[in-house]
């Protein structure tokens, strides 16, 4: 099913743009000029994402996304926008941003944060069907609470800690292969990506480190494997 992208922008050149890229990648496009009609539309229509502009006529980007969160809070929106302070990005996590694009931008970086946005959605929708509590060893995994616990001590994790650590508890004693996990996490394959993913992997390791039985183990050039003692 085609996913449905309210693109709120009013230079129009830079719409007709954005909106011919986005359907050209399959999602279904429609383009207002001003806040007040994105709201109406957002009254109107079911939407799977909204892109903000800031500096918009009639009404603001902050304000449209205050009056798109109460029509209807579970919409994701993020920021396209010349704002580029740092006062300005805190401004639309704030108000519940899932990310902030400053102007100029690469169309293939929105792209790759829309695809992340609307997988994480997707997870959501369907995460009672899936395990979110897992033992590791001597390790306790809360996904939903962001938390790993051992023993007495328990700590909050990051989002991509988060989401990598879920992804080898879901494959734990198998072969989770590194390309399929880096396009699971990031929405798309990419050389840099797997590096920063590379990262968290390192992380991960250093936060399992206290239960020598559990280790994340390099398959050469295919993944890792999550390995875990069998209850």
């Amino acid at each position: 099913m085609d996913k449905n992208i309210l693109l709120v922008e009013d230079d129009l050149n830079l719409g007709f743009l954005l909106m011919e890229f986005l359907e050209d990648e399959g999602y279904q496009v429609k383009l207002c000029r001003d806040g007040e009609s994105g709201l109406q539309q957002v009254k109107t229509t079911s939407f799977d994402l909204c892109i903000l502009d800031i500096m918009l006529p009639k009404m603001d980007g902050y304000d449209l996304a205050r009056s798109i969160k109460r029509e209807n809070t579970n919409i994701p929106f993020l920021f396209l926008s010349a704002k580029s302070l740092k006062e300005d990005r805190l401004k639309g996590y704030a108000i519940g941003a899932e990310d902030y694009l400053t102007k100029p931008f690469d169309e293939d970086e929105l792209l790759c944060k829309i695809k992340v946005i609307l997988r994480n959605q997707h997870i959501d929708d369907d995460i009672c069907q899936q395990p979110t509590q897992f033992n590791i060893g001597d390790y306790f995994f809360d996904y939903q609470r962001h938390e790993l616990t051992y023993g007495a001590h328990t700590r909050r994790i990051t989002v991509k800690e988060n989401e990598v650590l879920r992804l080898l508890c879901l494959h734990q004693n198998q072969v989770l292969k590194r390309e399929d996990a880096v396009e699971q996490i990031y929405g798309k394959k990419d050389y840099f990506l797997g590096r920063s993913f590379d990262v968290f992997i390192s992380r991960l390791r250093k936060l399992l480190k206290n239960d020598s039985r559990v280790h994340i183990e390099n398959v050469f050039k295919v993944g890792f494997i999550l390995k875990v003692p069998e209850v």
